[in-house]
Protein backbone atom coordinates (compact mmCIF):
# COMPACT_ATOMS: atom_id res chain seq x y z
CA UNK A 1 0.00 0.00 0.00
CA UNK A 2 2.76 2.38 0.98
CA UNK A 3 4.56 1.62 -2.31
CA UNK A 4 1.49 2.56 -4.33
CA UNK A 5 1.15 5.83 -2.45
CA UNK A 6 4.78 6.68 -3.16
CA UNK A 7 4.31 5.94 -6.85
CA UNK A 8 1.25 8.19 -7.04
CA UNK A 9 3.21 10.98 -5.37
CA UNK A 10 6.00 10.70 -7.96
CA UNK A 11 3.53 10.78 -10.88
CA UNK A 12 1.72 13.79 -9.42
CA UNK A 13 5.03 15.56 -8.93
CA UNK A 14 6.00 15.01 -12.56
CA UNK A 15 2.57 16.26 -13.70
CA UNK A 16 2.89 19.39 -11.59
CA UNK A 17 6.36 20.05 -12.94
CA UNK A 18 5.12 19.72 -16.52
CA UNK A 19 2.17 22.03 -15.87
CA UNK A 20 4.47 24.56 -14.23
CA UNK A 21 6.80 24.54 -17.21
CA UNK A 22 3.85 24.93 -19.58
CA UNK A 23 2.58 27.93 -17.63
CA UNK A 24 6.01 29.54 -17.76
CA UNK A 25 6.17 29.15 -21.51
CA UNK A 26 2.71 30.65 -21.92
CA UNK A 27 3.63 33.53 -19.65
CA UNK A 28 6.77 34.33 -21.62
CA UNK A 29 4.91 33.93 -24.92
CA UNK A 30 6.27 32.40 -28.10
CA UNK A 31 8.24 34.59 -30.46
CA UNK A 32 6.03 36.08 -33.22
CA UNK A 33 6.59 35.02 -36.84
CA UNK A 34 8.66 37.61 -38.62
CA UNK A 35 6.54 39.16 -41.41
CA UNK A 36 7.84 40.66 -44.67
CA UNK A 37 7.70 44.47 -44.54
CA UNK A 38 4.89 45.97 -46.63
CA UNK A 39 7.31 48.05 -48.69
CA UNK A 40 8.95 44.81 -49.83
CA UNK A 41 5.79 42.74 -50.22
CA UNK A 42 3.85 45.09 -52.51
CA UNK A 43 6.54 45.38 -55.23
CA UNK A 44 7.01 41.61 -55.11
CA UNK A 45 3.29 41.01 -55.64
CA UNK A 46 3.23 43.55 -58.48
CA UNK A 47 6.19 41.84 -60.14
CA UNK A 48 4.51 38.43 -59.90
CA UNK A 49 1.26 39.84 -61.32
CA UNK A 50 3.16 41.52 -64.17
CA UNK A 51 4.98 38.29 -65.07
CA UNK A 52 1.72 36.32 -65.04
CA UNK A 53 0.04 38.94 -67.26
CA UNK A 54 2.94 38.83 -69.75
CA UNK A 55 2.85 35.03 -69.93
CA UNK A 56 -0.93 34.99 -70.44
CA UNK A 57 -0.74 37.72 -73.08
CA UNK A 58 2.12 36.03 -74.93
CA UNK A 59 0.87 32.46 -75.02
CA UNK A 60 -2.83 32.26 -74.12
CA UNK A 61 -5.12 35.29 -74.37
CA UNK A 62 -4.90 38.96 -75.24
CA UNK A 63 -7.24 41.91 -74.89
CA UNK A 64 -7.62 43.71 -78.21
CA UNK A 65 -9.08 47.21 -78.56
CA UNK A 66 -11.36 47.91 -81.52
CA UNK A 67 -9.92 51.00 -83.25
CA UNK A 68 -12.44 51.54 -86.06
CA UNK A 69 -16.02 51.03 -87.21
CA UNK A 70 -15.16 48.30 -89.74
CA UNK A 71 -16.86 45.52 -87.72
CA UNK A 72 -20.13 47.25 -86.80
CA UNK A 73 -22.76 45.93 -85.86
CA UNK A 74 -20.81 43.15 -84.19
CA UNK A 75 -18.08 45.36 -82.71
CA UNK A 76 -18.05 49.10 -82.16
CA UNK A 77 -15.12 51.46 -81.82
CA UNK A 78 -13.80 51.35 -78.24
CA UNK A 79 -14.86 47.77 -77.51
CA UNK A 80 -12.25 45.43 -76.07
CA UNK A 81 -12.38 41.78 -77.07
CA UNK A 82 -10.68 38.70 -75.65
CA UNK A 83 -8.54 36.97 -78.27
CA UNK A 84 -7.47 33.33 -77.91
CA UNK A 85 -3.93 32.83 -79.19
CA UNK A 86 -3.90 29.05 -78.77
CA UNK A 87 -7.05 27.90 -80.55
CA UNK A 88 -5.38 27.90 -83.97
CA UNK A 89 -2.46 25.86 -82.67
CA UNK A 90 -4.75 22.83 -82.88
CA UNK A 91 -6.96 23.75 -85.88
CA UNK A 92 -7.34 26.27 -88.68
CA UNK A 93 -9.74 29.26 -88.76
CA UNK A 94 -13.30 28.39 -89.76
CA UNK A 95 -15.84 30.34 -91.81
CA UNK A 96 -17.75 32.88 -89.76
CA UNK A 97 -15.15 33.25 -87.01
CA UNK A 98 -13.87 36.72 -86.12
CA UNK A 99 -10.07 36.77 -86.24
CA UNK A 100 -7.25 39.19 -85.44
CA UNK A 101 -4.33 39.16 -87.86
CA UNK A 102 -1.24 41.12 -88.77
CA UNK A 103 -1.64 42.84 -92.12
CA UNK A 104 1.33 42.76 -94.47
CA UNK A 105 2.71 45.66 -96.51
CA UNK A 106 -0.34 45.64 -98.82
CA UNK A 107 -2.85 46.31 -96.06
CA UNK A 108 -3.58 50.01 -95.59
CA UNK A 109 -4.22 51.06 -91.95
CA UNK A 110 -7.84 51.72 -90.96
CA UNK A 111 -6.87 54.24 -88.27
CA UNK A 112 -3.93 56.40 -87.25
CA UNK A 113 -2.11 55.74 -84.00
CA UNK A 114 -1.64 58.55 -81.51
CA UNK A 115 1.42 60.68 -82.34
CA UNK A 116 4.61 60.08 -80.38
CA UNK A 117 4.64 62.30 -77.26
CA UNK A 118 8.02 61.55 -75.72
CA UNK A 119 10.03 58.78 -74.06
CA UNK A 120 7.73 58.42 -71.04
CA UNK A 121 4.71 57.98 -73.29
CA UNK A 122 6.61 55.40 -75.36
CA UNK A 123 7.60 53.53 -72.19
CA UNK A 124 4.01 53.53 -70.94
CA UNK A 125 2.74 52.34 -74.30
CA UNK A 126 5.34 49.55 -74.38
CA UNK A 127 4.37 48.32 -70.91
CA UNK A 128 0.64 48.51 -71.72
CA UNK A 129 1.21 46.55 -74.92
CA UNK A 130 3.30 43.98 -73.07
CA UNK A 131 0.44 43.13 -70.72
CA UNK A 132 -2.22 43.36 -73.43
CA UNK A 133 -4.03 46.61 -72.61
CA UNK A 134 -2.32 48.95 -75.05
CA UNK A 135 -3.52 50.56 -78.25
CA UNK A 136 -3.59 48.12 -81.18
CA UNK A 137 -1.04 48.45 -83.93
CA UNK A 138 -2.01 50.09 -87.22
CA UNK A 139 -1.10 46.80 -88.88
CA UNK A 140 -3.38 44.66 -86.70
CA UNK A 141 -6.82 44.00 -88.20
CA UNK A 142 -9.98 42.27 -87.00
CA UNK A 143 -12.33 40.77 -89.60
CA UNK A 144 -14.71 37.89 -90.21
CA UNK A 145 -13.56 34.80 -92.12
CA UNK A 146 -15.77 34.34 -95.19
CA UNK A 147 -13.74 31.93 -97.31
CA UNK A 148 -11.24 29.17 -96.54
CA UNK A 149 -8.70 27.52 -98.87
CA UNK A 150 -10.44 26.19 -101.97
CA UNK A 151 -13.64 28.20 -101.45
CA UNK A 152 -15.07 30.32 -104.25
CA UNK A 153 -16.39 33.64 -102.96
CA UNK A 154 -18.30 36.33 -104.81
CA UNK A 155 -20.83 39.10 -104.46
CA UNK A 156 -23.47 39.36 -105.43
CA UNK A 157 -26.27 36.96 -106.40
CA UNK A 158 -29.60 38.21 -107.74
CA UNK A 159 -30.65 39.15 -104.20
CA UNK A 160 -27.43 41.07 -103.51
CA UNK A 161 -25.94 38.44 -101.19
CA UNK A 162 -22.38 37.16 -100.77
CA UNK A 163 -22.05 33.55 -101.89
CA UNK A 164 -19.52 30.91 -100.82
CA UNK A 165 -19.30 27.80 -103.02
CA UNK A 166 -22.67 28.77 -104.47
CA UNK A 167 -24.37 29.11 -101.06
CA UNK A 168 -25.88 32.55 -100.44
CA UNK A 169 -25.08 33.81 -96.94
CA UNK A 170 -27.85 35.24 -94.78
CA UNK A 171 -25.84 38.04 -93.16
CA UNK A 172 -28.78 39.81 -91.53
CA UNK A 173 -27.57 38.64 -88.11
CA UNK A 174 -24.40 40.73 -88.20
CA UNK A 175 -24.11 42.89 -91.33
CA UNK A 176 -24.20 46.69 -91.06
CA UNK A 177 -26.09 47.32 -94.27
CA UNK A 178 -25.18 50.63 -95.90
CA UNK A 179 -23.22 49.59 -99.00
CA UNK A 180 -25.39 49.82 -102.12
CA UNK A 181 -24.45 47.69 -105.09
CA UNK A 182 -21.80 49.25 -107.30
CA UNK A 183 -20.66 51.86 -104.75
CA UNK A 184 -17.03 52.89 -105.17
CA UNK A 185 -14.45 52.86 -107.91
CA UNK A 186 -12.10 50.19 -109.23
CA UNK A 187 -10.24 48.59 -106.33
CA UNK A 188 -12.25 50.56 -103.77
CA UNK A 189 -12.98 48.52 -100.65
CA UNK A 190 -16.38 50.19 -100.32
CA UNK A 191 -17.70 48.35 -103.39
CA UNK A 192 -19.90 45.38 -102.54
CA UNK A 193 -19.49 43.61 -105.87
CA UNK A 194 -16.42 41.42 -106.36
CA UNK A 195 -15.28 38.10 -107.76
CA UNK A 196 -15.81 35.30 -108.15
CA UNK A 197 -12.40 34.53 -106.65
CA UNK A 198 -10.99 31.26 -105.38
CA UNK A 199 -9.11 31.23 -102.08
CA UNK A 200 -5.61 29.74 -102.47
CA UNK A 201 -4.10 27.17 -100.13
CA UNK A 202 -2.91 28.61 -96.83
CA UNK A 203 -4.98 31.80 -97.28
CA UNK A 204 -8.25 33.26 -95.99
CA UNK A 205 -10.81 35.62 -97.51
CA UNK A 206 -12.04 38.09 -94.88
CA UNK A 207 -14.63 40.87 -94.79
CA UNK A 208 -15.64 43.50 -92.26
CA UNK A 209 -19.25 43.50 -91.08
CA UNK A 210 -19.51 47.21 -91.94
CA UNK A 211 -18.61 46.82 -95.59
CA UNK A 212 -18.42 50.49 -96.56
CA UNK A 213 -16.02 51.24 -93.67
CA UNK A 214 -13.79 48.19 -93.96
CA UNK A 215 -10.42 47.59 -95.59
CA UNK A 216 -10.56 43.87 -96.32
CA UNK A 217 -10.01 41.15 -98.90
CA UNK A 218 -12.07 42.93 -101.54
CA UNK A 219 -9.15 45.27 -102.21
CA UNK A 220 -6.35 44.31 -99.80
CA UNK A 221 -5.96 40.66 -100.74
CA UNK A 222 -6.06 37.34 -98.96
CA UNK A 223 -4.79 36.81 -95.42
CA UNK A 224 -2.05 34.18 -94.97
CA UNK A 225 -2.92 31.80 -92.14
CA UNK A 226 0.59 32.37 -90.79
CA UNK A 227 -0.38 36.00 -90.11
CA UNK A 228 -3.40 35.14 -87.94
CA UNK A 229 -2.83 36.13 -84.29
CA UNK A 230 -5.93 34.49 -82.82
CA UNK A 231 -9.70 34.21 -82.63
CA UNK A 232 -11.85 36.87 -80.97
CA UNK A 233 -13.99 35.01 -78.42
CA UNK A 234 -16.08 37.67 -76.69
CA UNK A 235 -16.54 41.38 -76.03
CA UNK A 236 -15.19 42.01 -72.53
CA UNK A 237 -15.58 45.79 -72.31
CA UNK A 238 -17.71 47.80 -71.85
CA UNK A 239 -19.60 45.54 -69.48
CA UNK A 240 -23.02 46.39 -70.92
CA UNK A 241 -21.87 45.14 -74.34
CA UNK A 242 -20.51 41.79 -73.12
CA UNK A 243 -21.39 38.98 -75.50
CA UNK A 244 -19.83 35.89 -77.04
CA UNK A 245 -18.72 36.15 -80.67
CA UNK A 246 -20.37 32.99 -81.92
CA UNK A 247 -20.31 31.78 -85.52
CA UNK A 248 -23.52 32.82 -87.33
CA UNK A 249 -25.76 29.90 -88.27
CA UNK A 250 -25.65 30.65 -92.00
CA UNK A 251 -22.06 29.39 -92.27
CA UNK A 252 -23.10 25.88 -91.20
CA UNK A 253 -24.85 25.46 -94.57
CA UNK A 254 -21.86 26.35 -96.75
CA UNK A 255 -20.88 23.26 -98.79
CA UNK A 256 -17.32 22.06 -99.17
CA UNK A 257 -15.57 23.38 -102.28
CA UNK A 258 -15.88 21.22 -105.36
CA UNK A 259 -12.58 19.68 -106.52
CA UNK A 260 -11.04 21.90 -109.16
CA UNK A 261 -13.72 24.57 -108.72
CA UNK A 262 -12.62 28.11 -109.22
CA UNK A 263 -13.72 31.51 -110.31
CA UNK A 264 -12.42 34.09 -112.71
CA UNK A 265 -13.17 37.80 -112.87
CA UNK A 266 -15.92 38.93 -115.24
CA UNK A 267 -14.76 40.87 -118.31
CA UNK A 268 -14.26 44.66 -118.12
CA UNK A 269 -17.51 46.54 -118.36
CA UNK A 270 -19.45 43.73 -116.68
CA UNK A 271 -20.91 43.97 -113.21
CA UNK A 272 -18.01 44.66 -110.85
CA UNK A 273 -15.50 43.74 -113.58
CA UNK A 274 -12.88 46.41 -112.91
CA UNK A 275 -12.79 45.83 -109.19
CA UNK A 276 -12.61 42.06 -109.67
CA UNK A 277 -9.63 42.33 -112.03
CA UNK A 278 -7.71 44.54 -109.60
CA UNK A 279 -8.65 42.24 -106.73
CA UNK A 280 -7.49 39.16 -108.63
CA UNK A 281 -4.13 40.79 -109.35
CA UNK A 282 -3.66 41.68 -105.69
CA UNK A 283 -4.81 38.27 -104.44
CA UNK A 284 -2.21 36.33 -106.40
CA UNK A 285 0.74 38.60 -105.55
CA UNK A 286 3.53 37.07 -103.41
CA UNK A 287 3.06 37.15 -99.64
CA UNK A 288 5.59 37.35 -96.82
CA UNK A 289 5.53 35.36 -93.61
CA UNK A 290 4.82 37.24 -90.39
CA UNK A 291 7.08 36.43 -87.48
CA UNK A 292 5.35 36.95 -84.14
Amino acid sequence: MEGNDAERVVIAGKRDAANHKRRELLARGTPARRETPLWKEVPLLLLVAFCVAVLVRTFLFQAYGIPSASMERTLTEGDRVIVSKIVYDVRTPQRGEVIVFRGNERWAPEFQQDPDSGPLARLGAAVADLIGIGQPSEKDFIKRVIGRPGDTVMCCDAAGRVTVNGHALDESEYLYEDSPLGLGTVGDCRAREFGPVRVPEGQLFVLGDHRSRSQDSRCQGFVPMDDVIGRALAVAWPVDRWHVLAVPATFADVPSPAPGAGGSPPPPGGSGGGAAIVAAAVFHAPRHRFSA
